[in-house]
């Protein structure tokens, strides 16, 4: 059974009612949910969200003592202004799939770095919330491909 984490990170809590000209109007549960019943056969999900940056640091921290296979993870703000999140996940030997809802690149310069790209083995943006099934479909086969 291949174990999944999915992360997502600040105000990703309130989708569904955060700019849904951007972010659609399904809530974090509802695509939490959907996931679980998407997700490649054999794979199990677990789901972390936190819009404080020491709780997301120290539950990747905790994957050097519970392994998984694979991170699905949309920093959100994060992406742009986090190396404490950056080490935490260089400090772990687990394939990362980094996502994004919006496309980024169309957005305000200031989002078109980030901290994590070179560390992920793909980025998904823009693809709406279709993103993350696509992240977990790329997981599947790079674990399988493994």
């Amino acid at each position: 059974m291949t174990k999944v984490l999915i992360l997502n990170g600040p105000n990703l809590n309130l989708l569904g009612r955060r700019e849904p000209d951007i972010y659609g109007s399904t809530t974090l549960d509802q695509l939490n949910e959907h996931l679980a019943q998407s997700a490649p056969e054999a794979m199990t999900l677990d789901f972390f969200q936190s819009n404080h940056e020491g709780e997301m640091v120290e539950r990747i921290q905790s994957l050097m003592d519970q392994p998984i296979d694979g991170i699905v993870m949309n920093p959100a703000a994060w992406t742009h202004t986090s190396v404490a999140i950056r080490d935490a996940i260089a400090a772990i030997d687990t394939p990362l799939v980094e996502v994004h809802i919006s496309n980024v690149h169309r957005r305000e310069p200031f989002r078109h770095q980030s901290y994590f790209s070179d560390l992920a083995i793909a980025v998904i943006a823009g693809c709406g919330l279709k993103g993350y099934e696509f992240a977990l479909q790329t997981l599947h086969h790079h674990l399988k491909d493994q």
